[in-house]
């Protein structure tokens, strides 16, 4: 990590990028590059401008750049991939993983030409698989390039656990881990609120029901918007991620990261509980998982692997 200010580049310039510039920023984790194709620099440089102009108003000190150019973004700390296209109806999951894994594959190319060093963080979906082509491509050791997936869908849980037992989502502590989809895995036996397990305080059917609808999380979200997918809660999920790397403070999160053989996988992303800290994903802390657990891990690591395989025959890996 440099010294002084960190430099967070966000290449993206949507509804996701724009948010998580803005929470960065407010937040002082360093100055923001936002990054988009030349086709819609005015509007980035246009974003840029409007959150510098808040930073007197709101009393955060940062630099903000918008801008087309990988040179502005030139030896940034922390580099995060939000650019992609989501999934439109009519669109396979083949389709989807083409197109992404092309605009993934440029975004690599130019971050391994100007931010060597930097922390990769992946948001572009499908997110497990676009990990694996963004590590292969910049060649980065597996700490400098880590997944954001699950605590966006353990804050989701969180806020449906919190409602549930009418508590303050402050006091909930939970889990979701495995890949970026249907086949997530919430862990209910590691869920707390205020320190008192919430199978004492839930029914089992009333968490079931909990696990399913986290599972379907974005789903109800872009159903709600009707022309678009989540970004509040994504960008959160991110700044948090950021600002356990700039400021080193080790949180132990969960992040799909490269496996060598932790949790019986190798050679793929999968959501695990992480410590973050300045070198990125420092350690993959394993978890002695029920059967059943072990089980619904298992059939979401096949689904990664399956989306990867996808990868590799539309060319992208």
């Amino acid at each position: 990590m440099a010294r002084g200010r960190a430099k967070i580049t966000v290449v993206g310039g949507g509804n996701v990028g724009a948010t998580t510039a803005h929470w960065t920023a407010a937040a002082e984790l360093g100055d923001v590059v936002l990054v988009d194709i030349p086709k819609v620099e005015s509007k980035t440089k246009g974003k840029a401008l409007d959150l510098a102009e808040a930073g007197p108003i709101v009393g955060f000190d940062a630099k903000l750049v918008g801008t087309a150019s990988y040179e502005e973004t030139r030896g940034s700390d922390v580099v995060v991939i939000t650019a992609g296209l989501p999934r439109k109806p009519g669109m396979s999951r083949d389709d989807l993983v083409q197109v992404n894994a092309g605009i993934v594959r440029a975004v690599a190319t130019e971050v391994k030409k100007t931010s060597p060093d930097a922390v990769l963080i992946v948001v572009t979906n499908p997110l497990d698989a676009m990990a694996h082509l963004a590590r292969e491509i910049t060649g980065f050791p597996r700490e400098r390039v880590v997944g954001m997936a699950g605590i966006l869908d353990t804050g989701r849980y969180r806020t449906f656990i919190a409602e549930a037992v009418g508590c303050s989502v402050e006091d909930v502590t939970a889990l979701v881990l495995g890949g970026h989809g249907d086949t997530m895995v919430p862990l209910p036996r590691y869920t707390l609120c205020g320190g008192i397990p919430v199978a004492e305080l839930l029914p089992a059917d009333t968490i079931a029901s909990i696990v399913q609808r986290t599972r379907d999380g974005g789903a109800e979200i872009v159903k709600l918007y009707g022309d678009g997918s989540a970004y509040y809660a994504p960008a959160a999920a991110i700044t948090q991620m950021v600002e356990a790397i700039v400021r080193d403070k080790k949180r132990i999160l969960p992040c799909a990261a490269w496996l060598e053989g932790e949790y019986g996988y190798s050679g793929i992303f999968l959501g695990v509980p992480c410590v973050l800290g300045a070198r990125g994903m420092e350690k993959v802390i394993e978890l002695k998982l029920q059967p059943e657990e072990k089980a619904a891990l298992d059939k979401s690591a096949a689904a990664v692997k399956d989306l990867v395989a996808v990868l590799a025959k539309v060319g992208g890996a």
